[in-house]
């Protein structure tokens, strides 16, 4: 019988992507597996990963299909956010010759509810006792508030595992302990290139 403590692992899919896994060979990525690495003293009882569904349809069909290979796994669990496109005004680099205009108006597409959600969820977990200890994948100083609060307000260790080179200083001086997220640890977390759980077969897109 296991004395490990309970540990939950909250994963910010978007700050993992392009911090670790953008254009890499690691992003058919088993999240249990790269929590069990990364956490090999205590007991990983959940991943929860926090996404929003892209626009573009080939990446759409890429995404939904690792979404589902996730999902397959009965620890882990997948919330999901939108984007949000709506136009700004940005400086110019130079003035426009015709108008003299020094602004022009681009739209912005926006991830929006990933960091909230996973906020919401960190802190209702540690004040329901959840976990024991939990890990943040992320390098999003947004997230500072959240880890302090269930730190001191909820007794409990919260640490950040960074996928990104250089570390949020407003999250590694909360947390309670600091990770870097490596290369081999990515490449050593990796699903079968196909596999079957149940009756589904699950397979790496071609362009992975």
């Amino acid at each position: 019988m296991t004395n490990h403590k309970r540990a939950i692992v909250y994963v910010d899919g978007f700050n993992l992507y392009y911090g670790s896994l953008k254009g890499g060979p690691n992003r058919w990525l088993d999240l249990v597996k790269l929590a069990d690495l990364m956490m090999p003293k205590q007991d990983v009882i959940e991943v929860k990963y926090f996404t929003a569904i892209v626009d573009d349809p080939a990446g759409n069909i890429r995404q939904q299909l690792y979404i589902s290979a996730l999902e397959s796994d009965p620890k882990i669990s997948v919330y999901r956010g939108h984007f949000l496109s709506h136009p700004k005004h940005r400086p110019r680099v130079t003035k426009c010759v015709q108008c003299g205009e020094k602004y022009a108006e681009v739209t912005i597409t926006e991830e929006k509810g990933t960091d909230v959600n996973l906020a919401t969820h960190l802190m209702y977990d540690a004040c329901t006792g959840a976990f024991d200890v939990a890990a943040v994948i992320s390098n999003d100083s947004d997230l500072a508030t959240p880890i302090e609060f269930a730190i001191k307000r909820c007794g409990k260790v919260v640490g950040i595992i960074n996928p990104h080179p250089v570390a949020a200083r407003t999250l590694s001086k909360v947390a309670g302990f600091y990770k870097k997220l490596r290369p081999g640890v990515l490449a050593a977390s990796q699903f079968p290139n196909t596999f079957t759980r149940g009756s589904q077969t699950y397979s790496k897109p071609a362009t992975w």
